[in-house]
C-alpha cells in the first residue's frame, strides 16, 4: 500500500514555483514567500497558474511528484507527471477492454452500483439521525427508488442504458439533497446541479471537491500502472481523465458530497467565504479555499475500515485501494471489480 504523503496547495494567485536544491521556492514579484523541502511531498497543486521553472518540473517528474495547475475557481488546467512506469501488460488489457463496449459496460456497472449504494446509505442515515428535521417519507421513497434502479444496473450490459439508469438515480438523489443541509439554510441551498459555471455556493463547493477527488484518483490510478485517461463508462476525450472519473463515481456522494454538507452544517464555511462574479458564477474567496483545503486534508487523514479489504486505512488512501482492486481485476486476480460500498 502506498504511503499517503502530503500535498502542497498554493492558493495565492501570481505565485511562481522554482527549485532550489531539494526545495520548492514560492516567489511573488521576486519576493520569497516560502521555501519547503520536496522529499516529503506527493503532489503540488497550484491555483491561479503563473508559472513553474523547468528545473522544478524536471525534478518532480523524476521523483514521481505530480504538479497540478488549476484556475482560481478550481477548474483543472493541466497535470505534469513523469515517465509512465506502468505495467505494459496491464495497460494493454485496459485498452483492449475499453475498446469493447460490452466488456466496458460490465466493468462500469459496478462503479454505478457503488455510487447508488452509497447514495442510498446516505439517505437512510439521514432518516435515522434526523427524523424530526427532514421529510422522512420523501427520503424513504427515494431510497426505494434507488434500490430498484440498483437492481436494473446490476443486470445491465449496455453503456447507453447504464448511463440512463445512472441519470435516473442521480435525479432521485438530488431531489432530497437540499434537505441534508441543516444549517445556514438562508444562504446555502441546492436546487439542481450547475457546473460551468456553478451558480450557487453549494455547487461551487461540489465542483471544487470533485476536482480535488478527480486529481487524487488520477494520481492513484497512475501509481498502480493504469492509464487514468482511458475509461470504461466515460469514453475517450482529449485531456479528460476518463478512468479517474469512472472510479470516483462511487466516491462522489460518500466522500465529496458528505464533505461539502459537513462543511456547511458544522459552519466551517460561511457566506462571506464566497463571491459572485458578473456572469453569475459563484466562486470561493482565497480564505474560503484555504478553509476548504485545510478541512479536505484533515478528512484525508481520518481512519476507517475498508469495507472490502477489512483493513484500517485513511480516507485519503481509498482512491489507491480502489485503484489496486481494479488493477487486480484487470489482471485476472479477481472475478469482479469490488466497488466501495460504505455503511
Amino acid at each position: 500500500m502506498r504511503k499517503l504523503l502530503n500535498t502542497l496547495f498554493i492558493t495565492q494567485s501570481d505565485v511562481y514555483l522554482s527549485l532550489d536544491g531539494d526545495n520548492i521556492v514560492l516567489l511573488k514579484e521576486q519576493e520569497k514567500l516560502a521555501r519547503l523541502p520536496l522529499h516529503n511531498l506527493e503532489s503540488i497543486v497550484s491555483f491561479g497558474y503563473t508559472g513553474a521553472s523547468p528545473a522544478l518540473m524536471g525534478y518532480c517528474a523524476k521523483r514521481n511528484i505530480s504538479i497540478v495547475f488549476m484556475t482560481m475557481n478550481g477548474s483543472f488546467l493541466a497535470r505534469v507527471i513523469g515517465e509512465s512506469k506502468g505495467n505494459v501488460v496491464l495497460r494493454k488489457r485496459q485498452y483492449q477492454l475499453s475498446e469493447d463496449e460490452d466488456q466496458s459496460a460490465i466493468i462500469a456497472r459496478n462503479f454505478i452500483v457503488g455510487k447508488i449504494f452509497n447514495h442510498k446509505w446516505m439517505i437512510e442515515r439521514m432518516t435515522r439521525d434526523y427524523p424530526l428535521r427532514i421529510d422522512v417519507a420523501a427520503f424513504k421513497e427515494v431510497s426505494a427508488q434507488l434500490s430498484n434502479v440498483m437492481q436494473e444496473v446490476r443486470a445491465c450490459r449496455d453503456l447507453e442504458s447504464l448511463r440512463g439508469w445512472e441519470g435516473q438515480a442521480a435525479y432521485s438523489y438530488n431531489k432530497v439533497f437540499d434537505q441534508m443541509i441543516l444549517q445556514q439554510k438562508e444562504v446555502f441551498f441546492f436546487h439542481s446541479r450547475s457546473r460551468r459555471p456553478p451558480l450557487d455556493k453549494v455547487n461551487a463547493m461540489l465542483s471544487f471537491a470533485y476536482t480535488l477527488l478527480a486529481n487524487d484518483m488520477a494520481a492513484a490510478l497512475e501509481s498502480v500502472g493504469l492509464d487514468a485517461y482511458v475509461g470504461f463508462l466515460h469514453r475517450d476525450r482529449p485531456g479528460r481523465a476518463s478512468l479517474a472519473l469512472d472510479v470516483m463515481e462511487e466516491l462522489r456522494g460518500i466522500y465529496a458530497d458528505r464533505f461539502v454538507v459537513s462543511m456547511v452544517n458544522k459552519k466551517t464555511i460561511k457566506e462571506e467565504d464566497f463571491l459572485r462574479k458578473e456572469n453569475g458564477a459563484v466562486i470561493m474567496t482565497d480564505d474560503g479555499r484555504k478553509k476548504f483545503l485545510s478541512a479536505w486534508q484533515t478528512k484525508k487523514q481520518e481512519k476507517m475500515t475498508h469495507p472490502y479489504l477489512g483493513e484500517k486505512i485513511t480516507w485519503g488512501l481509498v482512491p489507491y485501494a480502489q485503484s489496486l482492486l481494479l488493477a487486480r481485476y484487470l489482471r485476472g486476480d479477481l472475478d469482479e471489480y469490488p466497488p466501495f460500498l460504505w455503511k
